[in-house]
């Protein structure tokens, strides 16, 4: 049977992961600098299946907007090419011998909108995660035998804390996002 101490760091766990997979989500979308965590999306057809591009090839940002694409595997160039033009990231690679140019376009005002859209569609599922952790955790916690009601009533309020905790650092991650995307 779980205690409610054990409930709660099962809890904080289950936040705390909601909260890096949003951070890890959002690291994915494109603001106006080039970073390497924008192609981690990328799959790559090869190897007889799709794989993330730096399983396949060395990304790097030299410039604030280029990145570069070195495939590990020189015979994987077009596919990697290929892979960056078919993802939804409106980017057009070049190719220039074994290194791949990815330049990265100027974000038009209405591109920053549909970004900010996207980043607050990503941050409620983080939300929703919390929270689901949050439900799970309270249910547990009432059917809970043989602990008195004042505790029982003490590990909901701390559920609920971490609750409130883990939803204002996904909110903290939302307004840092959306500034650095609305950032011309």
């Amino acid at each position: 049977m779980s205690t409610i101490p054990e409930l709660a760091r099962h809890a904080r766990e289950a936040m705390h992961k909601a909260v890096e997979s949003t951070k890890r989500e959002l690291s994915g979308i494109r603001s106006g600098k080039a970073s390497t965590s924008l192609l981690e999306i990328v799959r790559v057809e090869a190897y007889g299946g799709h794989v993330p591009i730096n399983q396949v090839a060395m990304v790097a940002a030299p410039e604030p907007r280029m990145l570069t694409v070195q495939p590990f595997d020189k015979g994987l160039t077009n596919a990697i090419e290929k892979a960056i033009r078919d993802s939804d990231l409106g980017l057009n690679p070049a190719t220039q011998g074994n290194l791949i140019r990815v330049p990265l376009p100027p974000l038009s005002q209405e591109r920053r909108k549909e970004l900010v859209k996207v980043v607050h569609k990503l941050a409620e599922e983080g939300r929703i995660a919390v929270r689901h952790a949050r439900t799970d955790t309270m249910s547990k916690l009432k059917k809970l035998e043989k602990v008195a009601e004042d505790e029982r009533t003490r590990g909901e309020k701390e559920v609920q804390k971490l609750t409130d905790e883990h939803i204002k650092q996904i909110d903290g991650l939302i307004s840092a996002k959306e500034a650095e995307i609305m950032e011309v």
